[in-house]
């Protein structure tokens, strides 16, 4: 599903700490949704200054924020990481304990990898409605939104853009030559 449903409910939000699950947790949180963020640390070089931001934006939004932490002994860098946003997903399900609502994941549009896709995003839906007989659904409202419109929609919505991270390389400050870093260097914020 791309768009909030008519009715609100429960929304657990995967809350990075970057613009894309700002806006999304704020977005719900206006269409009437009891939203919860969850900050995920799965060994990511950038899990310290992301689970900060996901702090900061969550207090701003005066919305709880949990915190889970999947351990493998890995650590992983930049770039696409297959099935990342599939295990956010089934964890914020599993983990969440979440007995109705919404799985809200900050995919938009132009993203290049599969699990920022719609198909992947129906694909998701469709497991979790069918894991609990349509109780939860994934949600992606920003699935048809540029970067741009998730900016324009952050600042419109007077979210603190520079309480919100998005270095994959974890550095503080941020290192400016990933691609995230370079996104955010191209709309100027």
């Amino acid at each position: 599903m791309s768009a909030p449903p008519t009715s609100a409910g429960t929304a657990i939000v995967l809350l990075s700490g970057g613009l894309d699950s700002a806006a999304c947790a704020h977005l719900l949180q206006q269409a009437g949704h009891s939203v919860t963020g969850l900050f995920l640390s799965y060994g990511q070089q950038a899990a310290g200054p992301e689970r900060y931001a996901a702090q900061k934006i969550a207090r701003h939004l005066g919305i709880s924020l949990c915190k889970l932490t999947l351990s493998s002994g890995s650590r992983f860098g930049a770039g696409e990481l297959t099935g990342r946003n599939a295990m956010f997903v089934l964890a914020a399900l599993f983990f969440g304990r979440i007995a109705g609502g919404s799985i809200v994941l900050g995919i938009h549009a132009g993203t290049p990898y599969y699990d920022c896709s719609p198909a992947f995003a129906g694909a998701m839906d469709r497991l979790v409605a069918e894991h609990t007989d349509g109780r939860v659904r994934v949600l992606t409202p920003l699935l048809d939104w540029s970067k741009a419109d998730v900016l324009a929609y952050c600042r419109d919505a007077s979210i603190p853009i520079s309480k919100t991270y998005s270095c994959e390389a974890g550095a503080v400050p941020p290192c400016g030559t990933c691609a995230s870093c370079r996104d955010r260097a191209i709309l100027g914020c």
